[in-house]
């Protein structure tokens, strides 16, 4: 699909390649821009969250 909206284009900071997500609410079109995801950063964060990686809370949670 392709759409050009100037004004859009310009709040948004988009720029050929970008990446955009439309949503529609209640009749309404919602259109934003993607972040790109840093599965790096994302990964190195696990590493810090050991205080739900217990014995206890994978009994506890492991229905889920």
């Amino acid at each position: 699909m392709s759409s050009t909206v100037s004004l859009s284009r310009k709040q948004l900071d988009l720029h050929a390649g970008d990446r955009i997500a439309f949503e529609v609410i209640n009749g309404k079109v919602i259109l934003r821009k993607l972040r790109s995801f840093d599965l790096e950063y994302h990964q190195s964060l696990s590493k810090t969250l050991s205080e739900w990686d217990s014995k206890e809370d994978d009994e506890a949670y492991e229905d889920l």
